[in-house]
């Protein structure tokens, strides 16, 4: 698959591309975290491929789906309510397993109506919905919405899905080696980590007076410099073991 087209022609966008596979590439270590993969994969996508914003949604085999990365307050809120109504594009996509393309949101009230209410009320016109998968498997779905109308470019598409491959194989590895044990242990780790990363991301947006996007932007970032898991910097907001001051300074 080659990703040099027309639409992806020059070449600080080809080298924003070789990055992001390096990042999401280095995240497969055999101690990875899974938080930080997810995360790293949606935001990746995001600023690459010209979206506003882009939300993760993952399942244990055999459950629903939960929202585990998103890159806003605005996109987390879309996502919720289309996993709370139970219908959308990105739900489909999980079901079908193939990516499910929704170049004018407005015009899908009819097959959606709760997903394109709150989409649009959020400055969302346009949605392409990628599956994680690796041959039968499907693990989740990564979606990118964009604040216009208009089709995915089929070079953009194909970006988004090699991408979530390469995070799809790395979570599915132990799987694919007869112990789907720890995938379903990474999965819930992933799961009960948003959780944890939701209060952290409270906690500091009180504290520092941030919004809740800059709030997660600050915990990445310390979570890069020093080195832990995004999940290690949540717990330690949240248990005071970590001070707000060495966070925002």
């Amino acid at each position: 698959m080659t990703f040099m087209g027309a639409d992806m022609g020059n070449e600080s966008r080809e080298s924003k591309l070789n990055a992001a596979f390096v990042a999401v590439a280095d995240t497969l270590t055999a101690d990875y975290d899974v938080v930080d993969l997810l995360h790293t994969l949606v935001s990746e996508c995001t600023e690459i491929l010209d979206a506003q914003a882009g939300g993760l949604m993952l399942a244990q085999p055999g459950e629903a789906l939960q929202l585990v990365a998103s890159t806003s307050e605005r996109v987390e809120l879309v996502e919720v309510m289309q996993l709370s109504a139970g219908a959308g594009p990105c739900l489909d996509c999980y079901r079908i397993g193939e990516a499910i393309d929704v170049p004018d949101i407005a015009a899908t009230t009819a097959a959606w109506p709760e997903f394109a209410a709150i989409a649009l009320q959020h400055g969302f016109r346009s949605v392409h919905a990628t599956p994680l998968r690796l041959r039968g498997d499907v693990i989740g779905t990564m979606n990118l919405f964009r604040t216009f109308a208009g089709a995915f470019p089929s070079a953009d598409a194909d970006v988004a899905q090699a991408l979530a491959d390469v995070a799809t194989i790395g979570i599915l590895h132990e799987r694919i080696s007869s112990q789907s044990g720890l995938v379903v242990s990474q999965l819930q780790h992933a799961l009960d980590s948003r959780i944890l990363i939701e209060q952290a991301k409270g906690v500091l947006a009180q504290s520092a007076s941030l919004g809740m996007d800059d709030a997660f932007g600050v915990l990445r970032r310390y979570a890069r410099s020093h080195a832990i898991t995004l999940r290690a910097v949540a717990s330690g907001v949240v248990d005071r073991t970590i001070g707000i001051d060495a966070l925002v300074a």
